[in-house]
């Protein structure tokens, strides 16, 4: 199996190569390989005008999902030629497309599953929320399915934290069945600070958060702004999308009415996401005994170090268990894309508030 995943930080796409054994809940995976391609600056520019705007052109809607399937089918053929792989030998690409919008049941994950099939002569499996959507479900998280299979342990229990542009965690409880576990979004990670940096005119990300660290983050106006996300204090299940996390910090900075240098503001974004996954940990029947984190924003230091400080927790990186962090999302929609070609349900009600188990995703065959 293929899966590929591009995230709500829309830097490109992540591709992974999976070998897949079994079915359902006694699936083996072993990711082979994988690789990262990433997002021109103009059609980067061009999913974040367009997220922030709410609305778009249809002739500029329908550029930006070929020009996104191309990429996709880039990176696709890209990593089979480097590992020299027949695409006879891949049953299927799990793909999730860029999301372009999601207030449930309302969602879009934007681009062309046919074209994707007909550049790479491999069968698509794509559209993963909507079937979870039509059955009262978030649609979101969808990696917790994966997550099951790959972190869950006989006697400890495991916080999978996701951060990409929204964050979400996985609840692993020690020995627990899938009915157990727990997940949810938390609110930002990447999505605030990214703004930011594009709004500075400095760059599209603070490069291993070095401002942010120069910064000093104002505590009060990061509990507001995530207060002010609507899924806040609402139980799970609950899902954010990054435009709604970015008007929470811009009305939390209006309400404080004390300007603040670039830096500052950094570190106050980082402070915001600290604080949402803090919030959601209250959530659980019991603190993990690990948390391991994976996505983009662990290459943000500063990130990084204002979780730990605010958890009073050390956080374990998913590379240290075998899963590469930039891998680790592709590799879940593999399984999903095999999950459904088998015909097997692979949402999470517990998690997603589905009233059932469902069969996620539309299979595109080869035209």
């Amino acid at each position: 199996m293929i899966g590929a995943m591009s995230g709500t930080s829309a830097d490109g796409v992540d591709v992974a190569l999976v070998d897949v054994t079994g079915h359902g809940l006694e699936m083996k995976v072993r990711l082979l390989s994988h690789l990262h391609h990433a997002y021109p600056a103009d059609l980067r520019t061009q999913i974040f005008s367009m997220r922030e705007a709410g609305a778009v052109t249809l002739a500029v809607l329908a550029d930006v999902g070929r020009a996104i399937t191309l990429i996709y089918a880039h990176a696709i053929r890209a990593l089979l030629a480097r590992e020299n792989v027949d695409t006879r030998s891949v049953a299927g690409i799990g793909a999730h497309g860029q999301t372009l919008y999601h207030a449930p049941p309302a969602t879009i994950q934007w681009f062309d599953p046919s074209l994707l099939a007909y550049e790479t002569g491999i069968a698509v499996v794509s559209d993963f929320r909507r079937a979870d959507c039509a059955a009262g479900g978030q649609g979101a998280p969808l990696v917790p399915f994966a997550d099951f299979l790959l972190f869950s342990h006989p006697t400890k229990s495991r916080v999978l934290l996701n951060l990409g542009g929204i964050a979400n965690i996985t609840y692993l409880p020690a020995g627990g069945a899938m009915e157990a576990v727990m997940a949810f979004d938390t609110g930002s990670a990447n999505c605030v600070v990214d703004h930011l940096m594009r709004q500075s005119g400095t760059g599209e990300i603070d490069l291993g958060g070095q401002q942010a660290s120069r910064g000093r983050a104002d505590h009060a106006v990061a509990l507001q702004a995530i207060r002010n996300w609507n899924g806040f204090l609402p139980s799970p299940p609950k899902s954010a999308d990054t435009p709604e996390m970015i008007r929470a910090f811009e009305s939390a900075e209006i309400a404080s009415s004390r300007p603040a240098p670039l830096a500052d503001r950094l570190a106050t974004a980082c402070l915001m996401s600290a604080l949402g996954v803090e919030a959601a940990l209250t959530h659980l029947p019991a603190r993990p005994d690990e948390i391991i984190v994976s996505g983009g924003g662990i290459k943000n230091l500063a990130l990084m170090k204002q979780i730990e400080v605010t958890l009073g927790q050390p956080v374990l990186v998913s590379d240290s268990f075998g899963m590469p962090t930039e891998a680790k999302e592709a590799v879940a929609f593999a399984i999903l894309a095999a999950a459904t070609l088998d015909h097997e349900p692979s949402n999470v009600p517990s998690v997603t508030g589905a009233s059932r188990r469902v069969v996620l995703g539309s299979v595109t065959p080869i035209p």
